[in-house]
């Protein structure tokens, strides 16, 4: 079985670094890095024969342009799975130790492309790849409805997920609905977290997605979210009148509540780890770049502000900051060594002004794939 899997990995990693797109994406990329820092103190022979092929795996590698593209086959994933069933210690993932305490002025505490219906309603819903059916659903209102938001992702998604939902008292049913996300299986994941929860090193048991760990949730965030909500499964349904049908039909099967200050007393919430956010000045301060991570950029035209998130590339959250416009963010970014390559740089710089400008002129901002 040893070799099999030593196998497998082998012909994934090798099939992908073949091409360009893996060449330059960070999932292949932390592949890569995990191997290298986990192998050269695993014994045996068979460790020391992968960390060779690492060596020469990473000069085919050129700097990563991307986080993730979300192809339907990810040769990585695929080997890193493989490989931990060799080298059990590859499937450590570092946690977070930054606190946040929520509070319920605050919510939802985690920044995210969502919309907020009614903070006391008890059903919120994930439209997984549909932006478009998230925002019909929030026009919409139908009774009951808290949040409504897209999830593209198996892990960042679900970690702003479960952040949001523990946070909230009122919150009882989460419906998973719209088309699923090729190759993430976000959908699949939440119901595979909520069913099986996740192992000792954060990765969602049972989930078919391709990289389902989640890095910026304690695990009392996950054991709350798992005891708090049910899951309603509609996952590829994107008729808007059969959701809301089910979000009114949930919401008068939950007991009411006034909504006063002794029922929210009364209602279970946990404290939110996240990290701190930030508020970007303008230091004037040469630009220095040579650090590795991507960015995540959200605006909020409520506060008039833009928000972004840091991520390491094996989407660890590394920092939270807010601004008032582009020019203040970059210049405090890379005042931090946050950037690493000039054209991502370019990129960061292009991206902020599009946000900028979608405040300005209320027009939607989507972030162009780095």
């Amino acid at each position: 079985m040893s070799n099999d899997n030593l196998q497998i990995a082998y012909d994934e990693i090798g099939a992908g670094i073949q091409l360009a797109k893996c060449q330059q994406c960070g999932c292949l990329r932390a592949t890569l890095d995990l191997l290298a820092s986990v192998l050269p103190a695993t014994a045996g022979e068979e460790a020391a024969g992968v960390a060779e092929h690492v060596a020469q795996w990473a000069g085919q590698m050129k700097p990563v342009h991307y986080a993730c593209l979300g192809c339907e086959h990810c040769y990585p994933a695929v080997a890193q799975n493989a490989l931990a069933t060799v080298f059990p210690a590859l499937s450590a993932a570092p946690g977070l130790s930054c606190d946040f305490q929520v509070t319920a002025a605050g919510w939802p505490p985690v920044v995210g492309e969502y919309r907020v219906v009614d903070r006391q309603a008890p059903v919120a819903v994930s439209t997984l790849g549909s932006a478009a059916l998230a925002a019909a659903l929030a026009a919409r209102k139908p009774a009951g409805l808290a949040i409504v938001g897209k999830t593209e992702t198996e892990n960042i998604g679900l970690d702003k997920i479960v952040k949001n939902i523990v946070a909230s008292p009122f919150i009882r049913y989460l419906v998973v609905a719209g088309p699923e996300t090729q190759g993430h299986q976000s959908g699949r994941t939440l119901i595979a977290l909520a069913e099986n929860g996740v192992d000792a090193d954060g990765w969602v048991i049972g989930s078919p997605g391709k990289r389902p760990v989640l890095r910026n949730v304690a695990a009392e965030e996950i054991t709350a979210f798992r005891q708090q909500v049910q899951m309603i499964d509609l996952i590829g349904c994107e008729d808007l009148a059969v959701i809301c049908a089910r979000v009114e039909e949930l919401s008068h099967q939950v007991v009411a509540t006034c909504g006063c200050s002794a029922c929210a007393e009364k209602a279970t919430t946990v404290s939110v780890t996240t990290t701190p956010a930030r508020v970007a000045g303008d230091p004037d301060q040469p630009v220095v770049m040579d650090r590795a991570g991507y960015f995540v950029i959200v605006p909020l035209a409520e506060k008039g502000m833009i928000n972004v998130e840091h991520y390491s590339y094996d989407n660890t959250l590394l920092h939270t900051i807010e601004g008032p416009n582009a020019r203040a963010l970059y210049l405090f970014i890379v005042s931090q060594d946050w950037v690493t390559e000039l054209s991502h740089a370019a990129y960061l710089g292009k991206e902020l002004a599009k946000a900028e400008l979608s405040l300005l002129h209320r027009f939607k901002y989507v972030q162009d794939g780095a």
